[in-house]
């Protein structure tokens, strides 16, 4: 997976410097407390994802209000597709995900990383939308 746009670097840096309350909640009280690396706001190819775990190939979306009308969905949906046609697993997550279920968006992030993980047994997988229980 190489020719990131480089033009995107900037856009990702800022965004970096710039989370949302719930890019920073699942940041600062999960994924940064992994024992392996999640990179935040990644370029990828042609896109920036929320937070990239490149050991497992997943991609976590926290996705506010601005993904809810239909010009974006669509956006998401094709990004996704490329994605998956990468190899890359997209877990999406809604800010009310965050907010309400967060030790639920922890448990099928662990559980999608248990799936992919080839030094361990396969566990059940989560499903490929990232859904929280």
């Amino acid at each position: 997976m190489n020719k990131n746009n480089k033009r995107l670097t900037p856009n990702a840096q800022k965004m970096r410097k710039e989370m949302t309350p719930e890019e920073k909640h699942l940041w600062f009280d999960f994924l940064k407390k992994q024992p392996f690396t999640v990179n935040r706001q990644k370029v990828i190819l042609r896109y920036i994802a929320d937070f990239y775990i490149a050991k497992y190939k997943i991609i976590i979306e926290i996705d506010g209000a601005q993904h809810y009308n239909e010009e974006n969905k669509e956006y998401d949906r094709k990004r996704d597709e490329f994605f998956e046609s990468q190899g890359i697993l997209v877990l999406r997550y809604t800010n009310k995900d965050i907010n309400t279920k967060f030790d639920g968006v922890c448990s099928d992030i662990l559980k999608a990383i248990g799936s992919r993980d080839t030094s361990s047994p396969a566990s059940a997988g989560a499903s490929p939308r990232g859904e929280a229980h």
